[in-house]
Order: C-alpha cells, then structure tokens, then sequence
C-alpha cells in the first residue's frame, strides 16, 4: 500500500471534495476517467485507508517491505497499548496517596460502598470519614436509606473497586484510575481511526496522558471521570459506527469496467443499512453516561445529531440527490430506536439495586401515596417507576436551585483559560514531617490541585480556533466531530450559570480538547505535499511544543499528587492568583 492516503503520517488535511459541479455530476453516475480524477476516487471519500509512514523511512530503517508491514500492523495496537501502559503507570502509582477522603469523596466512597453492598445509598454519621480511615474493617453500612442526588452508576464502578481491593483510598479510587487509564487507550484508538494515523492517534493519547486534570480526576472517587469514560466510549462507537455505515454504502456502489467505484442515486437513496451493532453500544454507553450524572443526557443529544449527519455526508457522497430525505426514510427512526430507548432501558438498569431492596430513598412513595388517595391518574404504572420518577423530580429540583456559594466555584466562561481550579486536599507539614524537607525554613505545602496542565489548556484555546475554521471553511468532519464533543460538554453549563459549579465538570471535555491540539499539530507539521524543509520545520514547531507541554505536566508534578514541597517553590507554581 502506497502512501495515496488522505494524509501523510502527520499530516492534518482531510480529504479534499472535488469542485462541487463535479460533484453534482457524480450523483448522476459521471466519474473521471482513470487516471484523471481531480482527487481521491470514491471508496476513498466514503472509507480512506490508513496511512503509513513513506517508504524513505522504511529504507533509512534498513526494514524489508515485509517487516514494514508488520511493524505498521503492530503499531496500530501496539502505539495505543504502550501510551496506556505509560498513562496506567503514572495514574497507580502511589494511588492511596494521600491517605485521606478529599474533596467530595466524602460522599461518593461511602454511598458507593453501602450500594455495593446492600443495593441502596444509606444515611452516614457526619463523622465517620476518620474511622473509615484507621479502622474500615468495624464501619457498619447503615441501613437507613440516604437521599443522594446522582443516578447511582457511577457509584456502582466505584463501589466495584471497594469490593475487589478494600474500604480505602486505594480501593475506591481503583475502578476510576482504571478507566481514566482505559480511556487514554480508547483516545488513541479513535484519534488513530478520525486522522487515519497510528502516530496522530497515539499523540492525542499521549496528551491525555499529560493533561493534569485527567491525572487528578484518573486518581480520584468522583464521578466526573466515570462520566467522562461512558461519553468517550459513545463517541467512539459512533466513530467506528461511521465507518461501518460508509463501507456498506461502498459495498452496494456499482463499479465500471475499470474497476473505479461510481456512484449510484439510487442505491445511495433506497440502501437500508441493516443491523448497526456499534450504534446499539452507542447507546448503552450514553445511557449509562447519563446513568453517572445528568448532564450525559445533553451528550446524548448533541452525538445523536452528530451521527444523523454523518449519515445525510455518507449518502451525499455515495451518490444521493437527496440525501436528507433519504436519511429520514431510511435511517432516523432506526437511528433514534438504535439510541434513545436503549439508552432509556440501560438507565433504569443501573438503579435495579433500588428497585429490588424496597428500602431506597423515596422507594415506597407511591405506596404511600396510593393508601392516602387511593389510587391515581397513573396508578396503572408499577409503584416503583412511579416513585422513581417522584424521586427524579425531586432531584432536579435540587439541581437547579443549586446557588450557595463555594470557595472554589468557578463560570464555564473561564474554564479553558482555567481561571479557578478545585484544591481537594491541602495540609501544611512542618519541616521533618509528611515529606517536608528537614532543612525547610517553614512549613511546606501538600497540595492536590484540579488544575489542567496550563500550556496544553491553552493551547487547546487555540486548536479550538482552528478546528472551526477547519468546520466552517473546509467542510472537515473531523473538526466538526471534536467540535461536537467539545460543545456538548462545556456549552450546556452556560444555561447554569447562577448555578454553583465547579471547572473540574470540564473533564468531560477534556479528551477533544488533545483531539484539537493534535488535529493543530498536524496542521504544524504540514500536509505530505509540503516541502522536506516545510515539513522539517513543522515537525520541530510541532515537537517543542509538545515537550513543553510534557515538561509542564512535570513541573505541576507535585500538586497534582499531594507532594509535600517548600513553600515557595508552592507558590512558584501559583500562576494565577485565582489558582490560590
């Protein structure tokens, strides 16, 4: 396989449409002759292959033409596998550290371990964080039912590590510093999938790897990151989903005598696509999303979007006149049953333990209601839909009127620029003590800061720049899919803004974000067209600015992980005074 791929090794251009009157042409079964076509054919535009590095590297490597093939196959799991091995490293390493219940862990680690164990969250003494941590093994569950405020999936993987390992630190933060390092390996999968590029792939991972966010989120018992794993996971099957679809759609074209893949109205237009597995996990894994906190239910919507428009580009490009309605023939009502409905029944599944024990928050409100007034409008409902959605309504309640004031509050406007991180933990040791350096002129500060390595963050303010223009002016589907994600979990909370929130929310976002950068640094390094001294140049642009966002995530090292450090070189790392 030559290198005709959309783009080089890193490369950063999508494949170019034809002029559009070629287009319009093409929908009524014209193609250029061989060897005249003004760019890709068509099986190109709707399944570009891969690429692989040029074949001047393979001969400067001394690799034969079959070890070259070998090596590009092993690198495309390969790449992903030793970037998630680095990832796994970093984020267990000294996990149980600090050994304290920080931030709102104080909620998530106990209710998780009451629904491990008896299926519902119960009612916690106010001061029993202290004996969970010298003396786990005499807590006794209540069994008194606690009104929490978030669907219980995520709680459900937390407490599943508790189970496997322990009631500790190192126990309910497992499961979450599993799938932060999982989703580093997922991220390298799909940047490899959306750029066609094993070594573009695995830079977005190796990003992810570095964002100081994603560690301390990988490291924590919260939910943010179980949520962040399940939207990632959507988006990915979504991906996979898309290329599945185009395939089919190539398989069913005609092709001529000279074996060139034309077009066809007709068959783009009547084609039913079938069984659509990937978009079936699509929608489990947005249901469970949405299962681990609210705001999964606007992901679910803006993917679902996305994904119909993908098919409207995938049907255009096969041949149809009228692709919009071709899709609302063929594909929405399959689109919407493939996503909604699974993703509804996955969401009621996750609160089984609840339903079962009869003794949940709010479990016997219906009862209660039906012996009062006898019965209902919607009493035909069994009693434990109706309570759970009393239950619901109540939360939402909650959640909206949520405005008292926080130390560590922030408006999403000033997320990306990072403009107010969380401290979960904080602890002044004196010198000779917890870390502190013996020969301390006074006291050292132990910190574990939510805080996204700054130079990647802002940098990502500008990829984000780029990838709308790449949207807007180049039709790039890819910049419109990172766009997407981007969107979907940071604009929602713009609706909120009276509303106490926090910039750690903004980890759902977090893995587009290095999809951005990456898609910006492809741009740097320039197109496989460019000159050897353009590329030259780019590709040491590109590099710099990636070993200065790795020697950030270094530098911020120690506040990331609760290392106790001299107090000015604490507020050396103090950037901003909104960070203190």
């Amino acid at each position: 396989m030559t290198s005709t791929a959309p783009e080089a090794l890193q490369g950063q251009h999508a494949v170019e449409e034809p002029p559009s009157w070629q287009q319009r042409l093409r929908r009524f079964g014209y193609a250029p002759p061989a060897g005249k076509a003004a760019g890709p054919g068509l099986r190109e535009r709707l399944v570009p292959p891969y690429t692989r590095p040029s074949e001047r590297l393979w001969s400067l490597l001394g690799a034969t033409p079959g070890a070259a093939d070998r090596i590009v196959r092993l690198a495309a799991w390969g790449g992903p596998l030793a970037v998630a091995l680095l990832a796994g490293l970093l984020r267990f390493w000294n996990l149980g550290k600090p050994h304290a219940v920080i931030f709102d862990e104080t909620y998530y680690a106990k209710d998780s371990w009451a629904l491990i164990n008896q299926g519902y969250e119960g009612a916690w003494p106010k001061d029993i964080d202290k004996t969970i941590l010298t003396a786990p093994d005499t807590v006794v569950v209540p069994t008194d039912p606690g009104y929490v405020v978030h669907p219980p999936m995520g709680k459900w993987v937390i407490g599943l590590g508790e189970k496997i390992i322990d009631f500790s630190p190192f126990g309910w933060r497992f499961m979450v510093a599993l799938l932060g390092t999982l989703s580093v390996l997922m991220l390298c999968r799909i940047g490899r999938r959306l750029f066609r590029s094993t070594f573009l792939g695995c830079l977005a991972g190796l990003l992810l790897t570095v964002d100081g966010l994603h560690f301390v989120m990988s490291r924590t018992a919260l939910l943010d990151q179980v949520l962040m794993f399940f939207v990632l996971a959507a988006f990915g099957c979504l991906v996979i989903d898309r290329d599945w679809a185009r395939g089919r759609l190539a398989g069913a074209l005609p092709v001529d005598e000279e074996g060139v893949l034309r077009p066809d109205a007709d068959i783009a237009e009547t084609l039913r696509l079938g069984w659509r597995p990937w978009r079936l996990a699509a929608g489990v894994t947005l249901g469970l999303a949405a299962a681990t906190k609210w705001n999964g239910l606007y992901v679910m919507a803006a993917f679902g979007l996305m994904a119909v428009l993908w098919d409207v580009g995938g049907r255009r490009t096969a041949g149809a006149v009228r692709p919009y309605a071709a899709v609302l023939r063929r594909d929405l009502v399959p689109a919407f049953v493939s996503v909604v409905p699974v993703a509804i029944v996955t969401y009621l599944v996750t609160w089984t333990g609840w339903i079962v024990t009869d003794k949940g928050y709010f479990r016997g409100w219906a009862a209660e209601q039906d012996k009062v007034n006898g019965g209902g409008t919607w009493s035909f409902l069994p009693d434990w839909l109706r309570s759970l959605w009393h239950y619901e309504t109540e939360v939402y309640k909650f959640h909206v009127g949520l405005n008292s004031p926080h130390t560590y509050e922030s408006n999403p406007w000033s997320w990306l620029v990072l403009g107010r991180p969380v401290s979960y933990f904080y602890e002044s040791p004196a010198p000779g003590t917890a870390g502190c350096p013996s020969n301390a002129t006074e006291k050292c500060a132990q910190e574990v800061l939510a805080l996204g390595t700054p130079l990647l963050w802002w940098a990502a303010c500008v990829a984000i720049l780029y990838i709308l223009w790449r949207w807007f002016f180049r039709r790039d589907w890819r910049a419109g899919a990172i766009a997407c994600g981007i969107a979907a979990g940071w604009l929602p909370w713009l609706l909120y803004q009276e509303r106490t929130i926090f910039l750690f929310y903004a980890v759902v976002f977090v893995p587009f974000l290095c999809l951005a950068v990456t898609m910006l640094l492809g741009a740097i390094i320039g197109p496989a067209s460019s000159s050897e001294r353009r590329r030259t140049f780019g590709a040491v642009g590109a590099g710099v600015l990636v070993l200065l966002i790795v020697w950030n995530f270094i530098y911020f090292w120690p506040i990331y992980t609760g290392t106790a450090i001299p107090m000015d070189q604490w507020r050396n790392r103090m950037w901003l005074d909104t960070w203190v």
